[in-house]
């Protein structure tokens, strides 16, 4: 059921039939090719589709569809949903839970391999790759720390509310790590997804402040304020630069 109450009667998998070209010339043929994919109910109308990986379970970008589109190209199933997707799906989120219990104990080993267990079952899951990269940092291993860096910044997903907790900790932790150049790339790219955040802005007035560019720590901190004039951090972070004569 969803938060506002109504019954999200359409979640579950679904297939998809297309037919492809296959081959070139006298030989070309068409062939039908049969996709599967997980479908959640947003809206009335509205619904997120994620294509099924070779282990069954939902991974990638979700694309948004209508009802009327889902009824008229997609099919159910309810028994792969049953026997394979939700099992699949289940044992992922308790791999995950596992992870994260070991690295609030401070096992970052420990936390590493279930994280990247998790990996092996779906390599773009998003708090899979914070994980790792965020165990990687405590133990101060910058290189491989930065080949997460690397995959978090071309992806959408790592921005999405759910995992803004994580994606907070993973910045933070890449300037308290002296990776100054990647922080600075990480909120921009935030930015670019959620202009209006200003906690995204003040944090990357931060990762400026390190940098010592000073100027465009002052232009972040100042657009922050126009977003929330409130916002008491950044006025005394504007006020050190004053008195600072910095920037």
């Amino acid at each position: 059921m969803s938060e506002n109450g109504k019954i999200h009667d359409l979640n579950g998998v679904f297939s998809r039939q297309r037919i492809a070209k296959v081959g070139t010339g006298t030989t070309t043929r068409r062939v039908a090719q049969v996709g599967y994919y997980f479908v959640e109910q947003v809206d009335a109308d509205l619904f997120q589709v994620r294509p099924l990986n070779n282990n069954f379970v939902p991974t990638g970008d979700p694309e948004e569809i209508s009802r009327d589109d889902l009824l008229k190209e997609y099919n159910p199933e309810p028994e792969m949903y049953h026997k394979q997707v939700l099992p699949n799906m289940k044992e992922l989120q308790k791999t995950l839970a596992r992870a994260d219990r070991y690295r609030k104990q401070g096992n970052s080993f420990s936390a590493e391999m279930e994280y990247t267990n998790a990996l092996k079952v779906d390599e773009l899951n998003v708090r899979g790759n914070f994980g790792v990269g965020l165990c990687l940092m405590e133990r101060g291993e910058k290189e491989r720390a930065n080949d997460i860096f690397a995959r978090l910044i071309a992806m959408d997903a790592p921005f999405a509310g759910e995992h803004k907790h994580m994606f907070n900790e993973f910045g933070i932790n890449l300037r308290k790590s002296k990776m100054i150049p990647q922080a600075v790339e990480y909120y921009a790219r935030a930015l670019s997804l959620s202009p209006n955040d200003e906690h995204l802005r003040y944090n990357l007035a931060r990762a400026y402040f390190d940098a010592k560019e000073y100027g465009k720590a002052r232009k972040e901190l100042q657009t922050s304020l126009e977003t929330n004039p409130d916002f008491d951090e950044a006025k005394k972070f504007i006020a050190y630069l004053d008195k600072n004569k910095l920037g």
